[in-house]
């Protein structure tokens, strides 16, 4: 994959503002417990950490393991000189995820064009062999049906425009049922016009018009 460095720049740019700004706001909001906290910053920003799972899903990449390791430390030595162990850098990507959601909510948002498509596909967290086994969604995760049978996991509640863009997503449990997102103001608030669904089953319907 051919490494385009002007793109690195311009998205970690965004990306370290938008942290600085978003770490003030939750300090300024945090209670503190009384004690006091080491705060040595971690070898790798929250910044590089964002920059890093942003790029991995627009490289083509299947693996994230093998693209840390192969690209990002083989490859990007220069731009991320202080690379840590994957081991780490997994512990340090859930660290920012509440912030890479809030990232991609308030920037990455395209704008409705008029004409919109919501559907919910499945994110299974396990093969359904293993559902009594699996410990890592436990209490969080559920059973659902999709059109593929049923599942374990959750359900990607999302709306796009016609040029394929995000308009605004959701991640429910498995056995909410696929229309129940479509009740809740904040999730379409945006959306103008047309609004069509793949959820009726036996044909596509406008749920929503302007």
């Amino acid at each position: 994959m051919q490494l385009d460095e002007k793109k690195f720049m311009e998205i970690f740019f965004i990306l370290d503002e938008f942290s600085k700004n978003f770490n003030k706001t939750i300090k300024k909001h945090s209670v503190g417990d009384g004690k006091r906290h080491c705060n040595k910053p971690n070898r790798l920003s929250d910044a590089e950490v964002m920059l890093i799972l942003i790029m991995f899903h627009d490289g083509g990449y299947g693996c994230l393991k093998h693209y840390y390791a192969n690209y990002i430390c083989v490859h990007c030595k220069h731009l991320f000189p202080r690379q840590v162990s994957y081991n780490r850098f997994v512990e340090l990507e859930r660290k920012v995820m509440l912030q890479l959601c809030c990232f991609v909510k308030t920037c990455l948002m395209a704008e409705c064009s008029g004409v919109s498509y919501v559907d919910s596909p499945p994110l299974r967290v396990c093969r359904n062999q293993r559902i009594l086994q699996h410990k890592v969604f436990k209490g969080f995760a559920e059973r659902g049906k999709c059109s593929m049978g049923w599942f374990y996991g959750f359900k990607l509640h999302l709306i796009i425009n016609d040029r394929g863009e995000i308009l605004n997503f959701m991640i429910t449990p498995a056995n909410v049922d696929d229309r129940e997102p479509l009740k809740q103001h904040r999730f379409v608030e945006k959306i103008a016009g047309l609004l069509f669904s793949l959820l009726l089953r036996g044909s596509q319907a406008g749920i929503k018009s302007a």
